[in-house]
Formats: structure tokens, sequence, C-alpha cells
């Protein structure tokens, strides 16, 4: 089981902070919990299978604006409800008897579009003086799936160094969206922003670690991570809205094991941000769009072996 929460306010327009958002009051708030559950079949000693359930609680705060453009009051929109389900196939380079300080694992998976991916809400806008609410759909960022199926390539790799108690890791996970666009409309006016973009997204981890048996099950890490999403996926079109940019993080991180459970926890904490240029944004000159992003992360998770 596992919990990630973020909380995303600091607007960018690719690596300059637009902090004219938070002195005004206008910026973007979204509050973001997933939840996933999963389980790992180990087929033998070099193949494994997994399944991951996630669950999300998502809220955004979004401003409110008069005909000055002045904010005046914020409406909240939220988005609940089961993820996009993965399944991926995992295979180690080498027998673990015969390579027990470090390995490679190859790993090959699918993505289900079993999120919702067009949910609704109540959205408030100022007209003519007068507060109007409509039903729209949620915005993108807070959306349980995607609407699209994905192909997960996955790569894990670990080195012990010695007998020392150090090792080196590092993992990378890349989700293919063959999906151009969803369907889904955006209630944006901005030209190609209208439909909702079916997105790639990655992911990228490595560092050190370090346990030692006198510390009673406990162990501490620490790494770099850049998570994202690209401007071109690697296969389909990369038309319609997606907010394409990334975020570099310091990973540090604790983690206790004692007979089959394992308990851990990492905070990444921000220290790149970058929103780049979307395909809609590159049709209009010098139109660049802004995102949030969170100043940190937690991640906690916990494993039982059966």
């Amino acid at each position: 089981m596992s919990w990630r929460y973020q909380r995303s306010f600091r607007h960018f327009v690719g690596t300059e902070e637009q902090e004219n958002r938070a002195e005004e009051g206008s910026q973007v708030i979204n509050k973001i919990h997933q939840a996933e559950i999963g389980i790992r079949y180990n087929y033998n000693d070099r193949w494994s299978v997994s399944v991951g359930i996630p669950y999300l609680i998502a809220q955004r705060s979004t401003p409110i604006r008069d005909a000055n453009r002045v904010v005046v009051d914020r409406y909240i929109t939220h988005g609940t409800g089961v993820g996009d389900i993965t399944v991926t196939a995992r295979r180690l380079l080498w027998h673990p008897r015969d390579h027990p300080d470090g390995n490679i694992s190859l790993g090959l998976g699918i993505k289900i579009p079993t999120g919702q991916y067009n949910e609704t809400d109540t959205v408030t806008r100022i007209v003519n003086g007068q507060r109007v609410n409509s039903i729209e759909t949620i915005d993108q960022s807070i959306q349980p799936g995607d609407g699209g199926f994905g192909a997960i390539i996955d790569l894990q790799v670990f080195q012990r160094i010695g007998q020392s108690g150090f090792a080196l890791y590092g993992s990378g996970t890349y989700l293919i969206n063959p999906s151009n666009t969803n369907g889904v409309r955006t209630y944006r006016t901005a030209l190609g922003e209208e439909i909702m973009s079916v997105a790639d997204q990655y992911l990228y981890r490595a560092g050190g670690s370090y346990a030692n048996s006198s510390w009673k099950g406990f162990g501490v890490s620490l790494g770099g991570r850049m998570e994202g999403v690209p401007v071109y996926d690697l296969v389909g079109g990369s038309d319609g809205f997606r907010r394409p940019g990334y975020a570099i993080s310091i990973e540090p991180a604790v983690s206790w094991s004692k007979g089959p459970h394992t308990v851990s926890l990492s905070v990444p904490f921000a220290v790149e941000r970058n929103r780049q240029r979307s395909v809609p944004d590159r049709l209009v000159p010098g139109r660049h769009g802004d995102a949030a992003f969170a100043d940190y992360l937690i991640l906690l998770g916990y494993w039982r072996k059966f």
C-alpha cells in the first residue's frame, strides 16, 4: 500500500515562478491524495507480475475574478475515484543466486483506462456582475483517469558496494499513451486547448542507500528524482490541452523492515520546476501556458510479504 500527498500552488512559466499569482491571491491550489494497493506475485526467482490499483482524492481551488480581473472569491472542485489500473511483468536480468549484490529488472506493462476521465463538478463565474454556476468537466489535473490505454516500460537497478552497507540504485518508468485526445471538453477558449490530451508520463530516480545490521532494520537513502509530462508523446499525436513540464527533486528517505513487514517514508523537495510549451502553445507565437507545482511530496509505503 502506498500514499502520495502534494499541494501544488506555485505557478511557473518555463522555469520562472509567477510570484505575482500568490501576491494577488490568484493562484490555483491543488491538493492531491493518491492511495494505491499493489499486489505482486513472484512466479519464480526471476519473473514477477504486479497489479497496481490507485484511488484518487483531489480538490482544486480556483479564483473567481470580476469584470476588472480582480479576485473576489474562490470555488472548489473535486475529483475522487479509482484511477487507471496497471499490470506489469518484470524479469531480473541475472539469477539472484549468481548475482546477490546487484541486478537489473526489466519490465513491460499495460495501463487500463478504468479511471473516470470526464468527471464533472460545479464551476462558479461572474457574468454581468452576477455569480453564475454551471456543471463542467473538472480540470485535467484532478481527473482520476486519462481515458486511454497505455504501455509501460520499466527499468530498475541496484548494486551493493562490498560489505559496507552502501548500495546504489536507479529506476526509470515511462508510460506510453498512444491516444491523441480523449474527446472531453476542457471549457478553455485558447486555440488547440478545447479538448483534453492523453499524455505520456515519466519518472526517473537514482541515488544511494545505507543500512547496517546494528540499525535494527532501519535504512536511509538519498537521491534525485525527476517526474513529468513530455511535450511530445513517443507514439501518436500530442494535440489537445496538456501541461507539459517536469519537477526535479532531492529525495531523502527512511525505511524500516522487520520480518515480512517494511515501512518507508520519503519526502522529495523540488529544486527545479519547468512548465514547457505545449503543442497548442506553439501554434501562437509567444504563448506559454503556466502550471502549478508543489514544493514537496510526501510518499508513504507499506509492504507485507506472504
